[in-house]
């Protein structure tokens, strides 16, 4: 493996980083298709909410199993796994003709998703030199900001004249390409040891990696928001398709960015300089999408969002994978991912109340309470017991 290196850019981390954006590409364009096709379906607002709570919840509970598999089994075997499932739920999304039936397929791309994500953040983190994981990192995040940069837009463009299910069977094309790539790659062999065999049958989490996955948790609450119910939102004040594509290229465009040097910033001076601007980043970009008076309004948002994120997000898995062991970074990424799936599936399904109760502008209040909520925690809690655990 080359994590004994200097070099970041190796054969194998290029790969992963080209495999992880054709995974996340196809389920970007699903993500802003998906309640459109529900409502097609007939599906309301609380049942869409549903449908991306039952994905992501699936993906929580299967991480913890990834992260225990990613050191018992081999990373190449469970990345594989995963991503053939998610790929195969792709697929089976063109042929549901019924709500019930699209529940059932969500719980299975719930799995292939927690799988393969997890998996391949744990790939790209044994590659990655330790020294330089949060910038490594970062440039790993850009797999998945240029992913974002097209895939929404493209998604939504597509259903303007071809059908879900063609859009379905394209999505699955592009994950089985990830699958092809993904056979080439080296894989970190297995290290078991006694005290990882303990930890198997102790626990399904990584203590160490809780506090960033904390932080994380109230910060993707926001995603439940967006991806779930920002087109319908945009659609209900008028605004045209063309806006909430604009605001999906903005968004990663801005996360493209500021991943170039955001990683590098945690690296040299450490989480606080990266995580307090950022947080208050995403407020004030909640704050504006619950205003949202006119399309300009949108794109600034998007954008403040995406400089926010792009900060925030890579900094915080670094934070976990580097908490944890050599043996259980897969677990720290497990948990870190579990904490990221919780926040979205509570989001959207919480989301979907409130939109339903008080229209879709009050959803975008309770997220920049909830990213304040996280801002907060660190500030006066984990620092906190942080400077005195370094003090004694």
């Amino acid at each position: 493996m080359n994590s004994t290196t200097n070099k970041i850019w190796t054969k194998d981390f290029i790969l992963i980083c080209i495999a992880n954006f054709f995974t996340f590409s196809a389920f970007q364009m699903t993500l802003p298709t998906l309640p459109l096709f529900i409502q097609e379906l007939g599906g309301t607002d609380e049942i869409i909410g549903m449908i991306v709570s039952i994905f992501t919840v699936s993906a929580l509970l299967i991480r913890p199993f990834t992260g225990q598999g990613l050191e018992f089994i081999g990373r190449r075997k469970v990345y594989l796994t995963g991503v053939i499932l998610f790929a195969l739920s792709l697929s089976l999304l063109s042929i549901v003709h019924s709500i019930l039936f699209l529940f059932i397929i969500r719980i299975i791309q719930g799995f292939g998703w927690g799988m393969t994500t997890t998996s391949a953040g744990t790939v790209a983190t044994d590659i990655i030199p330790e020294h330089r994981r949060g910038e490594g990192m970062g440039y790993y995040g850009l797999s998945v900001n240029i992913a974002l940069a097209f895939g929404p837009s493209l998604g939504l463009l597509l259903v303007d004249f071809i059908s879900f299910m063609e859009l379905f069977l394209i999505t699955a094309g592009l994950v089985f390409t990830a699958f092809i790539i993904g056979l080439f790659i080296q894989y970190k062999p297995i290290e078991l040891t006694e005290t990882s065999v303990r930890h198997f049958q102790l626990d399904f989490f990584e203590k160490n990696a809780l506090p960033p996955a904390t932080l994380l948790f109230f910060i993707t609450v926001t995603f439940g928001g967006i991806t779930s119910y920002l087109p319908l939102y945009t659609k209900d004040l008028g605004f045209a398709s063309y806006h909430i594509q604009l605001y999906f290229m903005i968004y990663a465009i801005a996360l493209l960015v500021t991943r170039l040097y955001s990683g590098r910033l945690y690296d040299q001076y450490g989480l606080k300089p990266v995580f307090v601007p950022g947080t208050l980043l995403i407020i004030i970009a909640m704050l504006l999408l619950a205003w949202l008076p006119s399309p300009i309004v949108l794109y600034i948002a998007a954008a403040l969002y995406g400089t926010g994120f792009g900060s925030v997000q890579p900094a915080l898995q670094a934070w976990a994978v580097n908490s944890a062991s050599k043996t259980r970074k897969g677990m720290a990424n497990a948990t870190f991912f579990s904490a990221f799936d919780l926040g979205v599936g509570m989001g959207a399904l919480s989301f979907g109340f409130i939109a339903h109760m008080t229209g879709y502008s009050t959803i975008y209040i309770v997220a920049a309470l909830s990213v304040l909520t996280s801002l907060c925690l660190y500030l006066f809690v984990i620092r906190t017991r942080q400077s005195n655990s370094v003090s004694k």
